[in-house]
Parts: structure tokens; sequence; C-alpha cells
């Protein structure tokens, strides 16, 4: 009998799937590793230490052999060591600012906002981080570097105890090549040590890691940080094309020779490629830590132009290729085509037309989160000011952020990017490289600033030579800008430079420098904007706060409604670029003429938080094509009844007529670039106006509010990120039983947040704000928020999970003013 044939599993597949992997494993090599670019935000402990005592500072260089004797040594054991125990410090998520949670006091910096930090305080003015990470074997032979967008300040770093460096500025970015000191398979760890003791400017700076941190792997064959960048070549309008360069700077990090070849691919905002090119021949590198530059040309046929009314981007990805034609590296960056021309006579010209700068200068930092802004709330800022009309950003008084720079490249918003500190040594050469090097790809920088009211060289020959050198420089890091400087009035500075930037026109003689230089061109760097404390007409008594300046000095004064002065005089000069005003947002800090307990800057044209002031009107009826009809002061002027009050109307109609409770107090011809004022007796009640525009009709209604009945609310967002920790700015009113904006009303309101995301921080636009701005760990769900003259503002973020959150916001009204519906609810989708 035949035994039955037993048949053997087909093992082919698997037999296949076991080569493929050996080939795969035999095959990789960490030189064919594309780039990986990793968030490293999350998760850090931080600590303060000791600014005057290094045994207070965890013994911060005290050992025998410490950090700056030998390289990692076993010796050391403060935060930079391996072994050191940081279980006990405070979990943060980055970025960071380790000043905005301290208390206030008379004593403190008044420039500053009067915050516990700086040389009178050593406790608090240093700030250790440490962050632990795991680093795959697979990833030894990689290139591998730690980028930091900006430390305040005087910075130093570590990486498994290695001592990486020292950065003074808190505006830089650093670069750190950590490939040697990792543990490849296992733990390391980053330590960072921020002293904030020493002043770099005369404003609120923050301290401590307040900008984001990635983590970076490539090939050792790589583009180079900050190494590829495209500048518009020329635009030929008539026949309707774009000559681009692309340039891009190779860094050979290993110890052999290596050759590459360089893939170009543009596509356009819809994903359509429209160029691809590839290099012909090889381009030898050079051994370990050579760079190489390659520029490559191209012509771009009916390009869609940059600007901030269409600011178009296309994308440009840039692949290095081995010799055998293997994706080693490869990065992707925003074009904008645009030309910038400053001319003598026309003023700035963008493609070819006319553009006056619409401008406003901006400090970093916000209620709630101090320097330390996350992007969603960056983005809410230059919404805000694009809202306005505003066109320009100038960086004041230092380089800005680079999530800033992309958002203005996407928004549509030009840029002056400000360098910290005007000299000539070999430090500040580094620093404006480094400050060029890094903003230069963005098409929304459209002028390089390298110093702001340097009054010790403004009126010598000092000055003169300085600006010199430091337009070469400029020149020589980037030939496809110009450079400005901007000066208080001494006349030095402006000799050699490209375009001079004149702060105030009361203190430079603008039409005395054209009649005697009419080749020079200009722009208004910095112009008052006259603003005072939001709702507030009257002074305080206590010194908190202040009316607006433009309101209080004679009509026939030069200074009477000083934005006005300055908008009309730029205005009304074609050869003058426009100008940016003092300034866009209110900061913390100088809160000139003011002292303590005023803590704040009120020159803001909107506050802290982005509510906007009257003078906000006054710029959007003059920079927008927006209906606009705004009258002030508001009417709920308890304890004023019977006074005489002027009454203002901001707008862009032809003629505007004014009500007052039913009576007519007259129509009106509003001055080009002016305003038009009535006087009346205070009543309660109603004001209305009506204004015609080019045959229109507009009206806009003021009346007294009654007592706080509910709350409404607005949110920025919808959706939120929980990758990346999304924000939503709330916006809070406080109203009376009629919906009516109550604008005296600063009693407490009660915000509550369920579900995937808490409470970041909050404010209201107080410049004499003096409270905590940020929950502790137990009320991130729930925090009680003072309003001030109608407003709040809270700032809730994603937690890092997907669901959804709902915002509740109820304000605490005495018995006898409840209403049924006095909460505001919010829902938020985390995706």
């Amino acid at each position: 009998m035949k035994k039955p044939k037993h048949h053997s599993p087909n093992t082919q597949p698997f037999h296949l799937l076991g080569l493929m992997l050996l080939v795969m494993i035999l095959l990789y090599n960490p030189a064919h590793a594309q780039r990986e670019q990793v968030c490293f935000d999350l998760g850090w402990r931080f600590h303060f230490g000791h600014a005057g005592d290094p045994v207070k500072d965890f013994g911060c260089g005290t050992e025998y052999f410490n950090y700056l004797t030998k390289a990692a040594s076993i010796h050391n054991e403060g935060p930079y060591s391996m072994k050191f125990d940081d279980s006990s410090w405070q979990t943060v998520n980055l970025p960071h600012d380790f000043v905005v949670q301290l208390p206030f006091s008379r004593e403190g910096s008044h420039s500053h906002g009067y915050k516990t930090v700086g040389y009178r305080y050593p406790e608090t003015s240093v700030g250790w981080y440490r962050k632990t990470f795991h680093i795959d074997k697979e990833d030894e032979g990689k290139h591998i570097a730690l980028l930091f967008d900006g430390i305040f300040r005087d910075s130093r770093v570590w990486v498994n105890g290695f001592y990486c460096g020292r950065t003074e500025s808190g505006y830089l970015s650093q670069y750190h090549d950590i490939t040697a000191y990792l543990n490849y398979g296992g733990d390391n760890v980053v330590c960072v040590r921020a002293d904030a003791t020493l002043e770099e400017g005369w404003f609120y700076e923050g301290g401590g890691i307040y900008r984001h941190v990635w983590l970076q792997k490539t090939a050792p064959l790589h583009i180079s940080n900050d190494g590829l960048w495209v500048t518009t070549q020329r635009w030929n309008r008539k026949q309707d094309w774009a000559l681009i360069q692309i340039n891009t700077l190779l860094t050979n990090a290993s110890a052999d020779t290596l050759s590459s070849y360089l893939h170009y691919s543009l596509r356009d905002a819809e994903g359509k490629v429209i160029m691809e090119e590839q290099s012909r021949h090889a381009c030898r590198t050079y051994p370990r830590h050579a760079n190489i530059k390659r520029n490559y040309f191209f012509k771009v046929k009916s390009p869609r132009l940059w600007s901030p009314s269409h600011p178009y981007l296309y994308t440009l990805t840039v692949e290095v290729k081995d010799e055998q034609q293997r994706v080693i590296d490869s990065q992707r960056v925003k074009v904008g085509i645009r030309e910038v021309v400053f001319d003598a006579d026309r003023g700035l010209l963008l493609n070819g037309e006319p553009v006056k700068i619409q401008g406003v200068n901006m400090h970093q930092d916000h209620a709630g989160v101090g320097a330390a802004i996350p992007d969603d709330l960056l983005a809410y800022r230059l919404r805000k000011l694009k809202a306005m009309g505003c066109n320009t950003y100038r960086a004041s008084h230092n380089p800005t952020t680079s999530t800033m720079l992309d958002l203005c490249d996407s928004l549509g918003m030009m840029v002056i990017e400000e360098n910290r500190l005007a000299g000539i040594s070999q430090e500040q050469q580094e620093q404006l490289r480094r400050t060029i090097e890094r903003a230069r790809r963005h098409p929304s920088v459209i002028l390089w600033s390298v110093g702001n009211e340097e009054w010790g060289i403004e009126w010598n020959e000092k000055g003169e030579k300085i600006a010199a050198v430091m337009r070469d420089w400029c020149h020589r890091y980037d030939p496809s800008r110009e450079m400005s400087f901007a000066t208080s009035g001494g006349p030095t500075v402006e000799v050699p430079v490209d375009v001079a930037g004149y702060n105030y026109i009361l203190q430079n003689p603008v039409e005395k420098h054209r009649k005697h230089y009419p080749q020079r061109r200009c722009y208004g760097s910095e112009e008052t904007s006259g603003c005072g404390t939001r709702d507030i007409y009257y002074d305080d008594p206590e010194g908190r706060w202040m009316p607006a300046l433009n309101r209080m000095a004679d009509e026939k004064d030069s200074c009477y409604n000083r934005i006005e002065r300055g908008w009309r005089f730029y205005a009304e000069r074609p050869w003058a670029a426009g100008c940016c005003f003092w300034t866009g947002f209110d900061y913390r800090g100088e809160p000139n003429p003011l002292k303590y307990p005023a803590t704040g800057s009120e020159f803001g044209i909107l506050d802290y938080c982005g509510f906007p002031k009257d003078e906000a009107y006054y710029l959007k009826a003059w920079w927008t094509d927006e209906d606009v009809l705004h009258i002030l002061p508001h009417w709920n002027l308890h304890g004023h009844e019977g006074e005489k009050v002027k009454i203002w109307a901001y707008s862009n109609c032809d003629e505007v007529e004014l009500w007052l409770n039913g009576k007519s107090l007259g129509k009106k011809t509003m001055p080009r670039y002016g305003h038009i004022e009535w006087e009346a007796t205070y009543t309660p009640g109603k004001l209305r106006a009506v204004g015609w525009r080019q045959g229109r009709r507009i009206s806009t209604t003021l009346e007294t509010a009654g007592e706080v009945a509910q709350a409404t609310a607005e949110s920025s967002a919808q959706e939120l990120d929980a990758s990346r920790r999304g924000v939503a700015v709330i916006d809070i009113t406080l109203c009376d039983r009629k919906g009516r904006r109550v604008p005296d009303a600063c009693g407490n309101i009660i915000v509550k947040v369920e579900g995937e995301a808490e409470i970041l921080g909050f404010g209201n636009g107080d410049p004499a704000f003096r409270s905590a701005e940020q929950p502790s760990e137990q009320e991130r769900q729930q925090v009680t928020v003072p309003a001030f003259n109608g407003h709040a503002q809270v700032l809730v973020q994603a937690k890092g999970q997907q669901g959804n959150a709902t915002v509740t916001i109820t304000p605490e009204l005495p018995a006898a003013s409840q209403k049924k519906n006095a909460s505001a609810s919010l829902n938020l989708s985390i995706r």
C-alpha cells in the first residue's frame, strides 16, 4: 500500500522575506539616512539656580575638575552630570519663560516691568533646564545636532556632561553638533543654564528657553543649518518672468571626500511642479566639516508675486543624492518671488508699485505667557495687526523668532529685521551674521536694521565709520537686501546707510535732510502713537493708567493728536516710504511716563492682550478700504455728569453727523488723515453717529451700558492641533442685559475648561496688572480672571491627546444681577 505523500509547507515567501531583510540590513548605512528634525519642546525639567553663589547654583563649576577644565569629567556633580537627580524639579514644556510667574516688586527694574529678576534677585535670575532623551543604536553614523531658536540669556549648554558652549545674547539661534557626545542605544541628557541677571534691552525680556528647540538628524553630507535660501535676482514685468537664485550650502561632516548631486523641484501653491532639475555634474566636497556653496538659477515664467495683500508662496525642495542617486538629505523651504526697491523719489516700490509702509514696532511678550509666546498666539497677534491695515512689522530691537518669520511669509507682513547691538567687534559681526543667515530665506524680510538710537555714536565720526562697516557686512551676507539704521536725531550714522531710519519727526529734521540729501532713501522707523490706557479718559490718582496723549494738548500744539501728525506727514510725502508706529501692542516694562504701580507700556495701538484702543480705528480708517466710523469716549463716564466732554470721530467717511439723546450736534466734514470733534455736556444716554462715504450711509451707536449681566466669548480657533499642543485665544467681553459691552466693568470671571485642554495663561490688558497670570497646577482646569474695562483673555492649550474640550465663562455677579444665561460656552475640537 502506497503511503500518502506529505506536502511540505511552502516556505518560499518566508525565504524571500528573510533575504530581503538581510539585504536591507547589509545595505543600511547611516550616511544614506534622510533628514529628521524632531520638536524637542516637551518634557523638560526646570529649577531656579543662583546668580551670586556657585555653591547655591548646584555647585556649578566648584568641582576639582569642573566642566571648563576637563571634557565630561567624572567629577562633575552639577545638573550637567549624567548622574544628577532632577526628580524634584518642575516639569515644563517649551517655550518657557521663568520670569512670567515671578511676583512684582516696587524695587524691581522699571524698564523690565518691576519683576523680581535681575541683579537684585540672584535667587530668581538663573534657570536650569534638563531633558533626558534616547538615541537609537541605528543612529550611530548620522550627524546629530541641537538647534535652539533663542535662550534668554547668557546661556550655557551641555550634552552628557560635555560643554557645548556659551551664547550671551538671548536673541540668537544656536546650533550645537552633538554627534560625538551621544550614547547610541542609550539615554542622554541635555542641560541648559540661562542667566537673566543682566538686561540686554530696556524692555521686558523674560528668562529661560523661551523659543523652540529641535533635535536634527542628517547624513554626514547634508544641507547646512540655514544653508538653503532663494533670492529674486531679477523681475521682468514687461516680459512676465522672474529669475530666481537657489543658494545651497553643503556640509560634509565625515572624514571622507564625498560626491553628490543636487536635485531641485519647485511647486506652486497648488502643488503643481513648475521646475524640476538635477545638477549635471557631481559636486566634489571637502573632507571633514568642510562647507561648499552651490548656486542654481531658474527663470520662472508668469510668476505669482508675493505681497502683503497676496502672500503667494512656492515650495522648493532640494535633494542631495549620492553617486548611486540615493537621496541622502532633503530640505523644503517656502519661496516668495518679489522685487523690493527703495527709491529716493517714490519711496518703497514693491513689485514695481509704490507701497506705503503702514507699520508698527513690536516687542515680543504677551499677557499670560511673557516672552514664551506659542505659535498660535503669534499668529493671533499678526492677524490683529493686519485687521487694522498694518503691513509691516519692525522687530524692535532684536531678531524675532523663526516662527514669526514663517507666519509673516504666509500671512503677508513685511518685516524689518533688527540686529540687537551696533558695533564692529568680532562678536558683533558674528551676531549680525547669524541674524541675517537665519532670516534671509524669508520673502517677508525687506530690510535689515543694524542699530537703534545709539546716542553715543550718532553725533560723531565713530557713528559713520561703524555704520559703514556694518553696511558692508550686510551686503556680504545678503547682497539681495539693503540695510538701515534707526536714529534719534544724530546725523552721522545715516550718511553711509542704504535707507535712513528716522525715529520721530520731532527729533529728526526730515525735511531738512531731504533738502540737503535729495538722493537719500528713508522711512519713519518710529513714530509716536499717542496712545494711553484702553478706555481710560481721565487721570488716575493712583498713577496706574493714563488717558491718550493725543487728546491732552492744545489744538495749536504740534503734539496735538500725535498719531494723526505722524501719519499725515509720511502719507503726504511720496519720497518717504512710510512709518512704523511705537508700538503695535502694549508690552511689559517701560510704563513711561508713569512708574510703579504701573508695570507696562501704554503706547500700544492694541493693549497687552490685543484689544483695540481708539487709535486703532484711526489707522484702520486710513490704512484699509473698509468703512470705518468710530466715536469716543465710551458713554459710561460715571462721576462726570454735567461736565463738558470732547467727542471725537475717527472715520474715512466724507462727512459725519452726531446726535446725543436724539439732538443733532452738527454735521462736519472729515479732513483727509484727520478726525472730527464735537463738544457736549455729558449726560448718560445714547450717542449716534451717521456718516456718508461715496454716497453710502454708515452709522454707529454708543449707549450708556447697565450693570454686568452676562459674558460673551470669541475663540481664535475652533480646532487645536494635539500633537503640537495648539492654543486657542479666548477673548471675553462683559455685557449688560441688552448685550452692550460694559466699558468700565472690572469684575471677576470664572473660566472652566473640561476635556482635553487646559488653561495656559490669562490677562486683561491692564498695564498695572500685578497678579498671577498663569494658573497653579491645581488651577489648570478652572481659574478666576479679573476683567479690565469690560474685557479679559484666556489662553487655552491642548493637552496633547485627541478629543474635545469645553470652555465655560461665567461672570461673578451679585444675586440681584443674575441672568439665566449669563455664561458663555465654547466647544473646541482637539485633532
